[in-house]
């Protein structure tokens, strides 16, 4: 049913925050709340995916990285066919009621994931998950637009990165015992696994229901015309042609391949690792392995402002090096790693979280200053893409390293790209006259 615009009162203020006319504070915690548990859910299917392919699905372990590598795969298809379409119905329905489906589709896909027993299961149930996380991404962004206004935005952007840091240390520490934590109370891996994705899609719906009642009513309307998909995307391949911009797309590539690498191949690496050598059923590996992501998530949480300061003080090419530099380094040194839970494997998963964060931040923030204000819309588009080609690369590779090299072939393969884009960025840093923006009169 559509929103109705009803009269709201006049502009507020939230923790320092420059509101639109309307937007209250009730509304911004709702905001903060969804991307809170956009990234928990996000985080919780792939991360807990290990403990059903190994005690409910019995698949052989020589086979679990390509079958999680292409679940992911084809997760990420469905958000690159579906964002578009879900700014465009919350055009016509309003932002509450997309988000509020979002959740809902979420719920869907893993309530469908307890019950899944084969890969076909477990395909429908990510294809249902995946199209509720582009429901939900694509009104984060629509929704911060909506609310905030633009001087406002970096520092609400800067809330965001933290509701997002503790959705995922929520997930690491919490949600990746939930399996262990049923199977301890006498449950069989059946039990447990209907258990945990039941449970999860309760509170999921109890999200889609808050979403509802606390995001403001109405429909708004950008009132900007937006060019076909594809005139956008053959714009924003033209402007590839300069240097700073390819090198920003390249940036974004090795920014989401990187989420993709930890959130599907580590806990799948943890729970193989824990489960071979130290005698533990799959679900106590997952849940060991939580810890570990929460360190590196905290990394993440604690290194963000320091990222986004950086990239303020200096020149924005020379921030994404250095973030870029970390993300080498710390990923390429998981080649020399056998045990996921011991002190190295910690030490470079510090490092892999503040190389996800920063290469996040300090790309944003270069696409956002070398974009022409008549081609943001196409830039900022193909920017997006080439990140949906990084977590597709990651997927579909990592997966078979993981299979046929090593476990932690995944890793070793992004700080190799990551270092290449390093070098990159330093050349261009190199020769200034290639990386200012352009002036506001040419664009």
């Amino acid at each position: 049913m559509t929103d109705q615009t009803a009269p709201l009162p006049g502009p507020v203020r939230f923790l320092g925050l420059s509101l639109h006319d309307g937007v209250r504070s009730n509304h911004m915690l709702t905001f903060y709340l969804a991307c809170y548990a956009a990234i928990m859910l996000a985080t919780f299917v792939p991360q807990t995916q290990p403990f059903l392919l190994a005690e409910v699905l019995h698949l052989d372990p020589s086979k679990q990285g390509v079958v999680s590598g292409n679940l992911n795969f084809w997760g990420e298809i469905v958000i690159i066919v579906t964002v578009g379409l879900w700014g465009s119905l919350s055009d016509r329905i309003g932002r509450r009621a997309v988000t509020s489906m979002g959740f809902l589709l979420i719920a869907g896909g893993i309530f469908m994931y307890g019950f899944a027993r084969d890969i076909s299961g477990l395909l429908l149930g990510r294809v249902i998950y995946s199209a509720g996380i582009a429901a939900i991404s694509t009104m984060i962004i629509t929704l911060m637009a909506d609310y905030v206004c633009n001087p406002s935005r970096g520092k609400a952007t800067g809330f965001l990165g933290i509701m997002n840091g503790l959705g995922a240390m929520t997930a690491a520490l919490f949600l990746l015992k939930l399996p262990a934590m049923f199977k301890n109370g006498g449950m069989d891996a059946e039990g447990a696994a209907f258990a945990t994705y039941a449970s999860m899609a309760a509170f999921t719906l109890c999200l889609g229901a808050a979403m509802f009642f606390g995001l403001r009513k109405g429909i708004t309307h950008s009132g900007e015309h937006n060019p076909p998909m594809l005139q956008q995307l053959r714009e924003g391949i033209t402007e590839a042609r300069r240097p700073v911009i390819a090198l920003a797309y390249a940036a974004s590539f090795v920014a989401r391949g990187n989420l993709a690498v930890v959130g599907t191949f580590f806990t799948l690496w943890a729970a193989l690792y824990g489960t071979a050598e130290l005698g533990l059923t799959s679900a106590e590996a997952i849940s060991k392995g939580g810890i570990i992501l929460a360190i590196s998530y905290t990394a993440s949480l604690l290194s963000a402002p320091i990222f986004g300061i950086l990239s303020d003080k200096v020149n924005r090419v020379t921030a994404l090096a250095v973030s870029l530099l970390v993300g080498a380094v710390g990923y390429s040194s998981t080649y020399f790693l056998e045990d996921p839970f011991g002190i190295p494997a910690i030490c470079s998963l510090i490092l892999i979280g503040m190389a996800e964060v920063g290469c996040i931040i300090t790309s944003g923030v270069l696409i956002a200053e070398q974009a022409p204000d008549r081609l943001r819309g196409s830039v900022v588009g193909v920017f997006t893409l080439t990140g949906a080609i990084g977590i597709l690369i990651a997927s579909v590779v990592g997966g078979y390293l993981f299979d046929h090299w090593m476990k932690t072939g995944p890793f070793v393969f992004f700080g190799v790209i990551a270092a290449l884009v390093l070098v990159w960025s330093l050349i261009l840093r190199s020769k200034p006259h290639l990386i200012c923006p352009v002036p506001a009169t040419a664009q």
